[in-house]
């Protein structure tokens, strides 16, 4: 199965990928009241209202839909037994591998964001045989250089509380994964600059993979 068969984006850092008779959500947000697709795991990385959002995964968990999330983030006995993942953390979920790593800020003016101590974190899911990595709300970390033979890097690349451009560009470098997809910039950029950012992005890595969302970006926060 090819990536783009198997990922799909709702738009700022709301994935799901489908593959293997599972369906996969990632920090749900903004998702449209029509949405079709039911979870059978979903994977919170922060406790920030566009990433932990109750209503959207309200919309997509189903009976025995398993839920992931980085301490903090959700009431243990919320939809019947919330996994805390820290730093580390590994389980298997249905055909799905779960690994949750480090995310957080390191720039100084970033900081009070996303604090190494909160524990929040970013996901390599292995599902597929497509190794894919939602890197949350995070800087280039040095925990970046260990996430080497990933199929797909999903980074933010939006400034302000994350990696702008520039310095999600530097991670990809490093990374070397098979595609490098930008995500949680397009409410924070505006069309216009998210327009140069994908552009820039596009002229400077060969590995680019510009996703549309599969609804209507709202811009929210512009």
């Amino acid at each position: 199965m090819e990536l783009k068969d198997m990922l799909f984006w709702f738009g700022h850092a709301s994935f799901y990928i489908k593959a293997e008779g599972m369906t996969v959500f990632i920090d749900p947000f903004n998702l449209p009241e029509s949405v079709k697709e039911r979870a059978d795991l979903v994977l919170i990385t922060h406790a920030h209202f566009d990433h932990c959002s109750r209503k959207d995964i309200d919309k997509v968990v189903k009976s025995g839909t398993k839920v992931i999330a980085a301490k903090g983030c959700l009431k243990d006995n919320e939809y019947g037994g919330v996994t805390v993942a820290g730093h580390g953390f590994r389980e298997r979920a249905g055909s799905a591998e779960i690994e949750a790593v480090p995310a957080y800020n390191i720039k100084s003016e970033r900081l009070q964001c996303h604090p190494r101590e909160n524990g929040w974190v970013g996901y390599v899911i292995n599902i597929g045989g497509m190794h894919i990595y939602h890197a949350g709300d995070t800087d280039y970390i040095p925990e970046m250089k260990n996430l080497k033979g990933m199929d797909a890097a999903l980074l933010p690349v939006g400034g302000t509380f994350t990696m702008d451009v520039a310095e999600a560009m530097e991670a990809a470098k490093e990374m070397n994964p098979k595609f490098f997809v930008p995500m949680h910039y397009k409410n924070l950029l505006g069309k216009d600059g998210s327009r140069e950012a994908e552009e820039q992005i596009r002229k400077s890595m060969s590995n680019a993979m510009i996703m549309k969302e599969v609804q209507e970006p709202t811009y929210a926060f512009r």
